[in-house]
């Protein structure tokens, strides 16, 4: 892993790979965190990403960048042996995310975010690829804040 990145170079990746159609929301900002921050994390986890999209399956629920964000957060942060205390700090860091993207849209549901929406318009595109860049933009703030990563857009 990585002592520094950009930020904002994190956002930008995760749009061009949804803009590109090469990813949707989740599987974009999975995978732009991934490449920056040189992880060494198997391709796979951008796979586990590919259900969240259109709010989980299509059912328009909660908005797959976030859902893509906090699966971020979780390969940092989270626990993988029960019991482990630090779960508490990925709720955490988990709430803070979904709370910055409700500030900023009010809601979490994607059919809420894209009333009136075709689906298939630049318009609903458009609004997705930068809430994607958004999200990936809070994980890797959030990341760098808590692991001391230097951010190199400061």
């Amino acid at each position: 892993m990585v002592k520094e990145v950009s930020i904002k170079k994190i956002q930008s990746d995760a749009e061009e790979l949804f803009r590109k159609g090469d990813f949707f929301c989740s599987e974009a900002i999975v995978s732009s965190i991934r490449s920056n921050f040189e992880l060494d994390m198997p391709e796979e986890m951008i796979a586990m990403a590919s259900g969240f999209p259109v709010g989980i399956g299509r059912s328009k629920c909660v908005c797959g960048a976030v859902s893509g964000a906090i699966l971020c957060l979780g390969y940092f942060f989270g626990r993988s042996k029960g019991g482990d205390p630090k779960v508490n700090k990925t709720l955490e860091l988990a709430n803070e995310l979904q709370a910055s993207f409700k500030e900023n849209h009010k809601v979490l549901c994607c059919k809420v975010l894209t009333h009136g929406m075709d689906m298939g318009s630049g318009e609903h595109k458009a609004q997705c690829i930068s809430f994607t860049g958004e999200m990936a933009r809070k994980a890797a703030e959030i990341i760098v804040r808590e692991l001391g990563i230097t951010n190199l857009d400061v």
